[in-house]
């Protein structure tokens, strides 16, 4: 029998004073069963996928156990929500096991998500029910997939015990890996309370762990905005749709984090919002650029004591950084979407071209993923319900094309990289989570296998690119908190 720990914890955060979190252990749950374990990601961690499955191993992703070195504990935070400050948040369901240094060398959180109240729950119950469980590791495991940066879906257990929400679910936990849990929201803890002291430790802490070439706060701010404004152009080149990119949402290390009300578009609008929360669009596609400088403002506004003495001085040092993110974004975003039109040189007018296409797309309601992975297949024109306006810009791309100056080879190759076939549609979602719920967990299975390769699908998955039927719509998600 193999008697190696079950984690190799290394564990840093849990070395910051009291104040950065409360020591507590999961909340244990009357009957574990495994759900789904990810093979390849345990082994990423230098895990042991069978000592994971094991009676034991499931012991300690149900939150029943404790593994050998874990040093359990819930962060503490604060945040702006939908714009409104609120001073303390914290984690309200999670609970952290500890670090792991994976194969790679790199420092990974391992959380679990729904194991129970903590003193930040705000008198909810800290579990999660099956569909917020079986959506967050959907999503993230295909923006893995998809190539952009996020935390990442370690295992779902179901734990046997019903959660009472608007009606009576069935309760689960996710394990969630991440590069850390640390948020702007976590900065402005400190800072509402004027604790410089916690705020230089908490700078040096990401410093060392996420951007150890940063010498100073101010190269941190940089850093920030940098990975930010990457992070969210990758969002937009896939039509995905946050749904609360709350302060405490923003990841300090550039990891898309805490999927709740999440979604893909199917057809293409800029005003496209599905949170059932997000009443005003405050989180609406087109406006995640925006929302993220404001989220980084707030950060920046956190560092200014840590930047310069002279507080003057560090405003505008401060300033000078924000004002650079909406370059950085533009940058950005041509990157992500010149490639999804097969361009690699540059000239002047491509964003142009690009945001004409888009126009076209939204006029005719035309499914975003669907339509740009058929420029790379010659088969766009039937995603237009009216194609005049698409056979003009088709045009002036083909002009474009040429002047790129390689073979059409090359450019739809590019294409079909950067433009993925599958997606985790919102419909296929929600019958995941039905299946699930009534015990069939075979359509889950089927549709992370699918999503593990979206830019090359295997024949038999073809038809998890089809688009919603009228009837099939999802219109609205929900956190499920």
């Amino acid at each position: 029998m193999d008697t190696r720990p079950l984690f190799g914890f290394d564990n840093s955060y849990a070395a910051l004073p009291d104040r950065f979190h409360a020591r507590l252990s999961p909340t244990p749950v009357r009957a574990p069963d495994l759900i789904a374990l990810n093979d390849d990601l345990a082994r990423e961690l230098g895990l042991d996928p069978a000592q994971l499955r094991s009676p034991e191993g499931i012991a300690v992703l149900a939150g029943n156990t404790l593994p050998d070195g874990a040093d359990p504990l819930a962060q503490a935070y604060a945040g702006h929500q939908f714009g409104g400050w609120v001073p303390q948040l914290g984690d309200g369901r999670a609970i952290l096991l500890g670090e792991v240094i994976d194969t790679h060398g790199q420092r990974r959180d391992v959380q679990l998500k729904g194991s129970g109240p903590t003193p930040f729950s705000r008198m909810g119950d800290g579990r999660a029910w099956l569909g917020p469980v079986l959506r967050e590791y959907i999503v993230s495991e295909a923006m893995h997939a998809l190539g952009i940066p996020t935390t990442r879906a370690l295992a779902a257990v179901a734990t046997g015990e019903p959660v009472l929400r608007e009606t009576v679910l069935p309760g689960a936990v996710l394990t969630r890996v991440a590069s850390s849990h640390i948020r702007v929201g976590t900065f402005q803890f400190f800072a509402a309370r004027q604790d410089i002291e916690a705020l230089r430790m908490l700078a040096d802490h990401v410093i060392a762990r996420h951007y150890p070439d940063a010498e100073t706060p101010l190269d941190l701010l940089h850093a920030v905005i940098d990975r930010q404004a990457r992070l969210v152009a990758q969002w937009m080149g896939v039509g995905f749709i946050h749904g609360v990119m709350n302060t405490d949402n923003c990841h300090v290390g550039g990891e898309t984090i805490d999927y709740g009300p999440c979604a893909f578009m199917d057809a293409y609008h800029p005003e496209t919002v599905f949170s059932s929360i997000d009443r005003f669009g405050r989180y609406a596609y087109a406006r995640q650029p925006e929302i993220a400088a404001w989220n980084l403002a707030q950060f920046a506004s956190c560092l200014v004591p840590l930047i310069d003495e002279d507080a003057d001085r560090a405003v505008a040092a401060a300033q000078k950084a924000i004002d650079g993110f909406g370059d950085l974004y533009a940058a950005a975003w041509l990157n992500v979407f010149r490639a999804k039109i097969g361009l690699t040189a540059t000239e002047d007018g491509d964003a142009d071209l690009i945001q004409r296409l888009l126009t076209l797309m939204a006029e005719a309601e035309a499914d975003f993923t669907n339509t740009f992975r058929a420029l790379g297949e010659g088969v766009t024109r039937k995603e237009f319900i009216n194609p005049a306006g698409f056979d003009d810009w088709e045009k002036d791309w083909t002009d474009r094309l040429a002047r790129d100056g390689r073979g059409a080879e090359a450019q739809a190759a590019t294409m079909r990289a950067a433009n993925p076939a599958l997606i985790p549609r919102n419909h296929r979602v929600e019958e995941v989570i039905t299946a699930a719920v009534g015990g069939d967990l075979a359509p889950f299975h089927r549709l992370t296998a699918a999503l593990a390769r979206p830019f090359d699908p295997e024949p038999e998955a073809r038809d998890l690119a089809r688009p919603p039927d009228p009837g099939e719509r999802v219109t609205a998600t929900f956190c499920g908190t």
